[in-house]
């Protein structure tokens, strides 16, 4: 016999003896894990009517979301099998009402309390048998060995091995047989048991079709809207120039032309239309810079996100507080959406809340940049159509963005923007 040989054997025996005692440990966890977080699950939504489950059912359910992404690291560490986390993000603070109702409207919340009696069931024993068929033989061969006599001890003289009766020290031999085809099915079955536990829990926790159709909706929304935005902003431009700073340059031309003519006649009255035209071509250039600054301000391309959004807090008429925590800068397109969706709320907050004072805070964690407006206002603000907030959800899905709004009446308001990007 070759060493490869052997090496070969032995790894096989080592990956069977592995997949063994982690299917045993995933079945002592699995079935007290996962009954636990059912119920308390189950009661703690039930109790939402008379406003228990408010305070009770965020905290289940962010145990249940830790339950289940501890075992999507096991069934990517222990089986190759990778199952993506796709929860949606909550606002920092948000209220228990907002935290419960945004946790229960996430369909992968849905989707792990369906696993869960998937995974005491099913998913129990697919994690036992690879155990069952390796350690289970011994007993057998013990029997057949005669080193475990249980029939000497049993009153009504059988002892059942499997579906095999253990009456005497002959009948032994066939529990011995049985525990050799227990063991010549768990060489070949042990770890492919264990693959189909993992491969279970990835059917169940990971996205389904329908969420796929709903992702591709989704996109084709943002899409739409994200034309239909670009037109609307060409269209206002055209709107601005045409109105603006272009009938103030044809003015400019005329009043040149006037004085040509004057230069000679009336020297005065030139004069004064070059003072006339000096302030139209300034206010000209005022205009074209205010239009500029509308569609990407010169601060937000030269410094970045932080100091672009810090010179918006200055020119508010409402004390604003700005922290920014940002290692790098994201791409161009990422910027000028979080600039612009961080004006509008902005702009609303000074002209719809009331408030007096206006915090604004801006990171980058988990792979999103995270940008939360809060004010000490009246509250009520809700995403509705026509909205100033619909127009910055509309914005933000372009990037795969979430708004998430807590507004309660009486204040105060805090708006959370999301968008998954990298920094540079």
């Amino acid at each position: 016999m070759t060493n490869d040989t052997k090496n070969g054997r032995g790894s096989r025996a080592r990956g069977m003896g592995v997949a063994a005692l982690r299917g045993l440990a995933l079945a002592l966890v699995t079935l007290p894990g996962a009954v636990l977080c059912f119920v308390l699950s189950l009661v703690s939504i039930a109790l939402i009517p008379i406003g228990v489950g408010l305070v009770t059912t965020p905290w289940v359910l962010t145990g249940v979301r830790a339950f289940a992404d501890w075992r999507r690291a096991l069934a990517a560490e222990w089986g190759g099998v990778r199952i993506p986390s796709a929860y949606r993000p909550l606002p920092r603070g948000a209220n228990p009402w907002t935290r419960t109702f945004g946790m229960l409207g996430d369909p992968a919340t849905w989707r792990d309390l369906r696993w869960l009696p998937v995974d005491m069931t099913a998913g129990f024993v697919t994690a036992l048998l690879p155990a069952v068929l390796l350690y289970y033989p011994l007993q057998g061969f013990a029997i057949a060995a005669g080193l475990w006599q249980p029939f000497a001890d049993s009153a009504a003289g059988t002892y059942w091995y499997g579906f095999v009766p253990v009456r005497d020290q002959t009948s032994a031999l066939g529990a011995g047989a049985l525990a050799l085809v227990l063991l010549f099915l768990a060489h070949f079955y042990t770890a492919r048991l264990l693959d189909a536990h993992f491969r279970l829990t990835r059917a169940v926790l990971g996205s389904n079709q329908g969420e796929l159709a709903e992702r591709v909706r989704v996109l084709t929304e943002t899409r739409r809207d994200a034309v239909d935005t670009s037109a609307a902003e060409l269209r206002r431009i055209e709107r601005d120039l045409h109105d603006g700073a272009q009938a103030r340059l044809v003015a400019v031309g005329m009043d040149l032309g006037t004085i040509e003519a004057l230069l000679d006649k009336d020297p005065a009255k030139a004069r004064e239309l070059i003072g006339q035209a000096r302030k139209s071509s300034v206010e000209a250039l005022s205009e074209l810079r205010e239009l500029v600054r509308g569609i990407h301000p010169p601060v937000l391309a030269e410094r970045g996100l932080g100091d672009a959004v810090r010179a918006l807090a200055l020119r508010l008429p409402v004390v604003t507080e700005v922290n920014v925590d940002l290692p790098g800068r994201a791409e161009a397109p990422v910027e000028s959406a979080a600039y612009f969706a961080v004006s509008e709320v902005l702009t609303n907050a000074v002209k719809h809340s009331g408030a007096d004072r206006i915090w604004v805070d801006l990171h980058h964690t988990d792979g999103h940049l995270r940008a939360t407006v809060s004010d000490n206002g009246k509250g009520g603000a809700v995403i509705e159509a026509g909205s100033g907030l619909a127009g910055v959800e509309r914005r933000l899905g372009t990037f795969d963005g979430v708004l998430a709004v807590s507004s309660p009446a009486g204040g105060p308001t805090m708006v959370t923007m999301e968008i998954p990007c990298a920094l540079s």
